[in-house]
């Protein structure tokens, strides 16, 4: 993961480059101040995926460029195999399992985001801007949505304002996996 870190700040330094944006804009543009944005961009604080959709945004790029450094050049579909979804692990909380990310010009951006178990109830949150969407797909899921909770069961869903703090924590000692639809 320390690979994956690294190889995104190299980019996120040279596409700000490349346009010209300063430190001071990116860091506006991300909500975070210049010295977080700096860690970010030196590969030494990973970056949650909120972040990165602010920055693909702010660059008007698409985030799976962030992501993976490579272009999505699909424009009438994009099929995503099993095994070949692209991996997000921006969250040390979270695994994310990037689908569609080769479709260009989508509007939405899919996810099978994975939550194991852990040994505390403490939370971390995420921020970022749009609506999100949230299908409990197999295990016992709390969800957080700026303090208010709800506890989920395969088959049933949240949908709300990302940029309201929210945060998720598998429960009954399983993995539980969600399909996460970011608009």
């Amino acid at each position: 993961m320390v690979n994956e870190i690294k190889s995104v700040a190299e980019r996120i330094v040279g596409l700000r480059d490349v346009l010209d944006i300063s430190v001071e804009e990116a860091a506006k543009a991300c909500n975070v101040s210049v010295e977080q944005y700096l860690k970010y961009e030196s590969g030494e604080s990973d970056i949650p995926l909120g972040i990165l959709d602010s920055m693909a945004k702010a660059f008007k790029i698409d985030v799976s460029t962030l992501i993976s450094g490579e272009e999505p050049r699909n424009k009438s579909y994009f099929v995503t195999k099993l095994g070949e979804e692209g991996s997000v692990n921006r969250h040390a909380d979270y695994e994310y399992l990037c689908h569609g990310q080769g479709f260009e010009g989508r509007k939405i951006d899919p996810y099978v985001v994975s939550v194991p178990p852990r040994d505390t109830e403490e939370i971390n949150f995420n921020q970022h801007p749009g609506q999100e969407f949230d299908f409990v797909i197999e295990g016992k899921l709390k969800v957080v949505v700026d303090s208010k909770e709800f506890v989920l069961v395969p088959g049933e869903s949240v949908i709300f304002d990302a940029k309201k703090p929210h945060g998720f924590l598998s429960l009954d000692g399983t993995t539980a996996r969600f399909l996460a639809i970011v608009i």
